[in-house]
């Protein structure tokens, strides 16, 4: 008897940890419990998780918003815990009752983990239980149901029967004139979605009349979310639909009393372009951008800025010289710093599109500008969309304007534009030849191996590297190696470190006779540096040169080395040069 009950109780152990674990006052034990939800459900088997564990779960929802968040994204992907898509209607009550509580995290994970469910659920579940769990939330007393409730009607629409569908309609439009304004938002959010579910006749008769109706709402929060549907509502229907339809509230959009829809037309227009077509954006969408660009508020300018290449691609080229050019110039030195930059990010993008003369004439002269801007953040963003340019107006052009703009900026006062510019210079050099860097370039790269910044030393490091790639090992060793070997022995051993690294990084390039001549003995004599952190580094780096030298190099020369090391009186050293003699060891096993 007593064996018996131990066989009966002992699956029960796992839910009875839950369960306490569940009431217990440290949320921290809560929410480890939660996470755990599969494990115990396997535990249970999936007969008891649906009779047990699921209807324990719905009646304990009442906790802290982490557990609630934990408990919803776990049931997402709960279905084989239950026994597959033919039971995954099990899992859907609590995930009900999570999308009416207060905390907005909460709700959005419940509706996604809805979501994710219903598209793997049976039409006949769908139809039996999905369908009236959105009706349900839909018309529920509390706003937080009816928000959730707009997020599911894409999965529940399909699969729906007729009657279910014109009913749902129906309650989409109740939820699209709700008295709450967050009801208003959830569905004007929602509207792209749904509407690419529904038959075209309902489009045009139900979800059109919802759309505008906000498009017109009162609050610009449901308005400014409406603004992200007309692109996707717009795709939907045939092209004159759209322009007779979408094309108004655009415009209207554009001029809207609130600068946040203003903002989001901005950020949109290029995909709304794309809805109604070139020939209608050309007309009349182009001409509400540049009210746009020239808008009274710094965010829209911003936003406005930022799709000024987008639009260009879209509309013929004369148009984009006579009406967005002299837009551009004006916000080249707008007085936001913010706009400056967001038109730097993209700028550049325009000469491909502008053609090689127009280019000369009329960016150019921006790109200076701006690559001189105050701003860094202008500065970097210019930087880093170079090759943009050089593509259209060809290096030596590039080289006679931006060459001493970019000699200025490698000194300045932010690391991160010395960055951009050390990690653009390979490209550069690459494009002007071996003779204009011997002349130019070669002592700005190692002036960065003794910046103040590690970035910056680590950057000029591995833009050696890149230099001996792209003009050859024996180039590098001519001029690159004398000048990195002549930094050895300076005081400072943060800069002796980078010296190191320069070499470890040129090895490769270079080959086992530089490296033998050359570099590794620079490297041996650093084993006997007082500083550890240059031992230690000597360790790592005599292991990096022994897939590079002979084998009898290794045998003779660096392996003495490393047993020397080996006795180091610093713990790290040791373990480095430890690290590296079993690295020989197995060299020379294989």
């Amino acid at each position: 008897m007593a064996t018996n009950m131990a066989v009966v109780e002992e699956p029960l152990y796992p839910i009875a940890i839950l369960i306490d674990e569940l009431k217990n006052d440290d949320i921290q034990l809560r929410l480890n419990s939660i996470r755990r939800l599969s494990t115990i459900a396997r535990a249970l088997g999936e007969d008891r998780t649906r009779k047990e564990l699921i209807p324990f779960l719905n009646e304990n929802n009442d906790d802290d918003d982490e557990v609630l968040l934990a408990m919803a994204e776990e049931l997402g992907s709960f279905i084989p815990c239950v026994g597959g898509v033919d039971f995954a209607y099990v899992i859907l009550p609590p995930l009900e009752t999570l999308c009416t509580v207060e905390e907005t995290v909460v709700r959005d994970k419940a509706v996604e983990s809805l979501c994710k469910i219903g598209q793997q659920m049976k039409p006949r579940d769908i139809v039996e239980y999905f369908v009236p769990l959105v009706q349900r939330l839909a018309a529920g007393d509390w706003f937080t149901a009816r928000v959730s409730a707009c997020g599911l009607f894409h999965i529940a629409y399909p699969a729906a029967t007729e009657q279910q569908r014109a009913e749902l309609r129906t309650l989409y439009g109740q939820l699209s004139h709700d008295d709450m304004p967050m009801v208003r938002r959830s569905a004007a959010l929602n509207m792209g979605k749904f509407a690419a579910t529904v038959e075209p006749q309902f489009l045009k008769s139900d979800i059109l009349a919802f759309f505008k109706d906000l498009t017109n709402d009162d609050q610009d929060s449901v308005r400014l979310l409406a603004v992200e549907g007309c692109a996707a509502v717009g795709k939907l229907l045939e092209k004159e639909e759209c322009i007779s339809t979408i094309l108004p509230i655009i415009l209207a959009f554009a001029q809207d009393k609130s600068w946040r829809v203003r903002y989001m037309v901005a950020n949109q227009l290029h995909e709304l372009c794309e809805a109604v077509g070139p020939d209608v954006a050309r007309a009349e969408l182009v001409p509400a951008f540049i009210t746009l660009l020239r808008d009274n508020e710094a965010e829209v300018r911003i936003a406005a800025a930022g799709k000024v290449t987008k639009i260009c691609a879209i509309v013929k080229r004369e148009d984009a010289f006579n009406a967005i050019l002299p837009c551009v110039k004006d916000l080249s030195t707008d007085a936001s710093q913010h706009v400056r930059s967001a038109l730097a990010s993209v700028i550049m993008g325009m000469a491909p599109l502008m053609g090689k003369e127009m280019t000369i004439e009329h960016l150019l002269p921006l790109f200076l500008a701006l690559l001189k801007d105050e701003f860094p953040d202008v500065r970097l963003n210019i930087i880093s969309k170079l090759d943009q340019v050089n593509q259209v107006i060809g290096m030596d052009l590039l080289s006679q304007s931006l060459f001493p703009a970019i000699v200025e900026l490698s000194e300045d006062r932010h690391w991160r534009v010395r960055l951009a510019i050390i990690e653009y210079i390979p490209l550069l050099a690459g494009q002007l030849g071996m003779e204009f860097f011997d002349e130019k370039l070669k002592d700005l790269c190692m002036k960065w191996l003794e910046d103040q910044v590690y970035s910056i030393r680590e950057a000029a490091a591995t833009n050696l590297k890149r230099l001996a790639e792209e003009f050859g090992p024996e180039w590098a060793q001519a001029h690159i190696l004398p000048m990195v070997v002549s930094k050895v022995n300076n005081p400072h051993y943060l800069y002796r470190m980078t010296v190191l690294l320069s070499i470890s990084m040129l090895a490769p390039v270079l080959g086992s006779e530089a490296t033998c001549s050359t570099m590794l003995p620079i490297v041996l004599n650093a084993a006997k540096d007082r500083v550890p952190n240059i031992r230690f580094n000597v360790a790592k780096m005599l292991q990096s040169f022994i897939t590079i030298v002979e084998p009898s190099v290794v045998e003779q020369t660096i392996r003495p080395a490393l047993f020397e090391l080996n006795e180091d009186p610093d713990p790290d050293v040791r373990f480095f040069a430890n690290q590296a003699l079993q690295a020989c060891d197995q060299v020379m096993v294989g």
